[in-house]
């Protein structure tokens, strides 16, 4: 049978830090995730990804990384997973049985609601991109934003720099370089420290994308006094970006109609 996917991965994850008192260590939850899928065969768990690591394994790692996302689950320490009260909501909830409104919602309302769910939607189709395509989507993302020459280094000789462009300053232009990690941990200051020291000298800004997220180490060492500035984009920002730019986004109007009472009742 073919793996289940991430999306319904979901449900059983909270349900499994719920039954083991909230919050548990991987290896521990593991094996209870995979119980909740009896169809799951020996043959299955044996599946392994071109790195080298487990397919089952990593769903799991991804699907905890989204629920972080939605605020469902957090990590309060290395190897912890721990759902949050909004993760509890949502099991809660799972089971009620939706009422139709008598009442049209707010307008406002539904488009917040769309918003997320859109917004959602494009952070997974990142969490899908292989390391090479996350670095050419960086590069198509960069030139939306106007940067010019952006290039792709080769992996071999990339020396900690995934790539580099030019950003118009006026008259002027910046030379900047980008790194791409797809992670499933948040990024730490050590990861920030060694890219700048890689583009030292030679850039003039560094560019750190992730799918993941930061630490407040890393977060506090990208703008240090006297030192290359690197700026910080997770999933999130990418997100607002492509929605910003409109790359891989199609926006579409939205038509409103109003009744003109004049024409039922119009006097002769």
């Amino acid at each position: 049978m073919a793996l289940p996917k991430q999306t319904e991965i979901e449900i059983p994850l909270l349900e499994v830090l719920v039954e083991i008192g909230g919050k548990g260590k991987t290896k521990e939850i593991y094996p209870l995730v995979t119980k909740k899928f009896p169809s799951i065969t020996d043959e299955d768990l044996q599946i392994t990804l071109a790195s080298g690591g487990n397919k089952w394994t990593n769903s799991i790692q991804w699907t905890r990384q989204k629920l972080i996302y939605k605020g469902e689950m957090l990590t309060p320490g290395r190897g912890i997973w721990e759902i949050t009260n909004k993760g509890r909501k949502r099991l809660k909830d799972k089971g009620k049985i939706e009422v139709v409104p008598t009442q049209i919602q707010n307008l406002a309302e539904i488009h917040e609601d769309y918003d997320e769910k859109f917004r959602e939607q494009l952070l997974e189709k990142l969490y899908e991109l292989t390391p090479k395509q996350f670095e050419n989507f960086a590069k198509r993302l960069l030139t939306a934003y106007g940067f010019i020459k952006v290039t792709v280094t080769k992996i071999s000789s990339d020396g900690g720099i995934d790539g580099y462009g030019k950003l118009k300053l006026g008259i002027s232009s910046m030379n900047v370089a980008f790194q791409c990690k797809k992670w499933l941990g948040n990024i730490g200051r050590a990861e920030i420290d060694k890219f700048r020291g890689a583009i030292q000298g030679e850039y003039e800004q560094g560019i750190f994308f992730t799918t993941s997220d930061f630490t407040t180490g890393a977060t506090e060492a990208s703008l240090k006094k006297g030192a290359v500035p690197i700026i910080l984009i997770n999933g999130q920002v990418m997100v607002d970006l492509m929605i910003q730019k409109g790359l891989g986004v199609e926006r579409k109007p939205i038509y409103l109609y109003e009744i003109d009472e004049k024409i039922f009742f119009e006097e002769k």
